[in-house]
Protein backbone atom coordinates (compact mmCIF):
# COMPACT_ATOMS: atom_id res chain seq x y z
CA UNK A 1 0.00 0.00 0.00
CA UNK A 2 1.35 3.39 -1.23
CA UNK A 3 0.67 6.27 1.22
CA UNK A 4 0.68 9.95 -0.61
CA UNK A 5 1.39 13.14 1.42
CA UNK A 6 -2.18 14.35 0.40
CA UNK A 7 -3.60 17.39 2.61
CA UNK A 8 -6.67 16.30 4.62
CA UNK A 9 -9.71 17.51 4.21
CA UNK A 10 -10.08 19.17 7.60
CA UNK A 11 -6.66 21.07 7.29
CA UNK A 12 -8.05 22.30 3.46
CA UNK A 13 -11.54 23.66 5.50
CA UNK A 14 -9.06 24.97 8.37
CA UNK A 15 -7.17 26.96 5.41
CA UNK A 16 -10.49 28.32 3.80
CA UNK A 17 -12.04 29.08 6.93
CA UNK A 18 -8.77 31.04 8.31
CA UNK A 19 -8.70 32.98 4.90
CA UNK A 20 -12.16 33.25 5.01
CA UNK A 21 -11.59 34.75 8.75
CA UNK A 22 -9.03 36.86 7.88
CA UNK A 23 -11.04 38.73 4.58
CA UNK A 24 -13.71 39.37 6.63
CA UNK A 25 -12.10 41.22 9.19
CA UNK A 26 -9.77 43.04 6.54
CA UNK A 27 -13.24 44.21 5.24
CA UNK A 28 -14.55 45.41 8.35
CA UNK A 29 -11.68 47.22 8.99
CA UNK A 30 -11.78 48.75 5.84
CA UNK A 31 -15.51 49.32 5.22
CA UNK A 32 -17.25 48.64 8.89
CA UNK A 33 -18.84 50.87 10.92
CA UNK A 34 -15.32 52.09 12.61
CA UNK A 35 -12.96 51.21 9.79
CA UNK A 36 -10.76 53.78 7.90
CA UNK A 37 -13.76 55.17 4.83
CA UNK A 38 -15.56 55.81 8.11
CA UNK A 39 -13.01 57.45 10.02
CA UNK A 40 -12.08 59.19 7.01
CA UNK A 41 -15.92 60.72 6.53
CA UNK A 42 -15.83 61.82 10.14
CA UNK A 43 -12.86 63.56 9.50
CA UNK A 44 -14.30 65.66 7.04
CA UNK A 45 -17.57 65.99 8.54
CA UNK A 46 -15.82 67.50 11.91
CA UNK A 47 -13.76 69.50 9.53
CA UNK A 48 -16.75 70.78 7.60
CA UNK A 49 -18.49 71.43 10.90
CA UNK A 50 -15.41 73.28 12.55
CA UNK A 51 -15.25 75.58 9.15
CA UNK A 52 -18.93 76.57 9.86
CA UNK A 53 -18.48 76.92 13.11
CA UNK A 54 -15.90 79.81 12.94
CA UNK A 55 -18.35 81.34 10.15
CA UNK A 56 -21.17 80.99 13.06
CA UNK A 57 -18.29 83.05 15.64
CA UNK A 58 -17.68 85.61 13.18
CA UNK A 59 -20.99 86.50 12.71
CA UNK A 60 -22.12 86.61 16.17
CA UNK A 61 -19.21 88.71 17.25
CA UNK A 62 -20.28 91.08 13.94
CA UNK A 63 -23.61 91.06 15.81
CA UNK A 64 -22.49 91.37 19.28
CA UNK A 65 -20.40 94.52 18.02
CA UNK A 66 -23.78 95.81 15.64
CA UNK A 67 -25.50 95.64 19.39
CA UNK A 68 -23.33 97.04 21.08
CA UNK A 69 -22.90 100.50 18.58
CA UNK A 70 -26.94 100.52 19.15
CA UNK A 71 -27.01 100.41 22.58
CA UNK A 72 -27.93 102.92 25.20
CA UNK A 73 -24.47 103.30 27.14
CA UNK A 74 -22.73 103.79 23.41
CA UNK A 75 -24.88 105.04 19.97
CA UNK A 76 -23.07 105.46 16.89
CA UNK A 77 -25.13 107.80 15.00
CA UNK A 78 -24.07 106.42 11.59
CA UNK A 79 -25.16 103.13 12.21
CA UNK A 80 -28.41 104.41 13.67
CA UNK A 81 -28.98 106.62 10.39
CA UNK A 82 -27.94 103.22 8.71
CA UNK A 83 -30.37 101.15 10.03
CA UNK A 84 -33.14 103.90 10.21
CA UNK A 85 -32.87 104.12 6.04
CA UNK A 86 -32.75 100.07 5.70
CA UNK A 87 -35.51 99.51 8.51
CA UNK A 88 -37.57 102.24 8.21
CA UNK A 89 -37.16 103.85 4.64
CA UNK A 90 -36.35 106.91 6.05
CA UNK A 91 -34.26 109.27 3.68
CA UNK A 92 -33.08 113.01 4.19
CA UNK A 93 -34.96 115.94 3.13
CA UNK A 94 -32.06 117.14 1.00
CA UNK A 95 -31.86 113.63 -0.96
CA UNK A 96 -33.30 112.45 -4.20
CA UNK A 97 -34.54 108.73 -4.35
CA UNK A 98 -33.59 106.99 -7.55
CA UNK A 99 -35.14 103.81 -8.24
Amino acid sequence: MIRRNTPKLGSLFYFLGMTTLGLYFTFAAVQGDYGLFKRIEVNAEGQALQAELTTLQAEVARMENLTTRLSDSFLDLDLLDQQARDVLGLIRADEIVIR
